[in-house]
């Protein structure tokens, strides 16, 4: 395992490219560290292989540091750069945090773009534009996506609500859109 997390950490602090690790990498280098725990917690602390576990323990903890932060930085520069990554290249639990942050980059980049066009947030999200209702089935009072209460609503009330709600309400088929033009 020492040679394999060599070969990975080397390829990361060299090369400026994302290595492909295998799915299950880190939870070999876990159990390689705690078999080196395990061992040395059984010899006398004053032997030389103690004192060579040490430094192995050491190394491997330096490496897997030095990997996984050299990693993390190519991972968010693709990604920023709006750049595809397989994750094919990942570990199983990279993949995993992976997933979760291109979402939060795509709507950071929406909104640096929608900034950078002279719109504010505010300008630019729905629950200030309205839709008006016509409901099919009984509903009872809500919250609405601009905090305000709405209803309840029986068969046949036409209501304006705000869009983030009527699309639910729609699309749930609790409701149909009234044309007011």
């Amino acid at each position: 395992m020492y040679d394999e997390l060599y070969q990975a950490w080397k390829h990361e602090v060299t090369e400026p490219t994302l290595g492909t690790l295998p799915r299950d990498f880190y939870e070999h280098i876990t159990r390689y560290l705690r078999k080196i725990k395990e061992e040395n917690s059984l010899m006398d602390n004053k032997t030389l292989k103690t004192t060579l576990l040490e430094k192995e323990a050491a190394n491997v903890k330096r490496m897997l540091g030095e990997l996984l932060w050299a990693r993390y930085k190519k991972i968010v520069k693709f990604t920023t750069q709006t750049q595809k990554l397989s994750t094919e290249l990942l570990a199983f639990e990279e993949a995993q945090i992976f997933e979760s942050f291109v979402p939060f980059t795509e709507a950071y980049q929406k909104f640096a773009k929608s900034l950078l066009q002279g719109q504010t947030r505010q300008s630019n999200q729905e629950p200030h534009k309205r839709v008006t209702l016509r409901f099919s089935k009984d509903i009872p009072q809500i919250m609405g996506a601009d905090m305000k209460s709405y209803g309840p609503f029986i068969v046949e009330d036409i209501a304006s609500l705000p869009v983030q709600n009527a699309k639910i309400f729609v699309k749930q088929g609790l409701a149909v859109i009234v044309d007011v033009t």
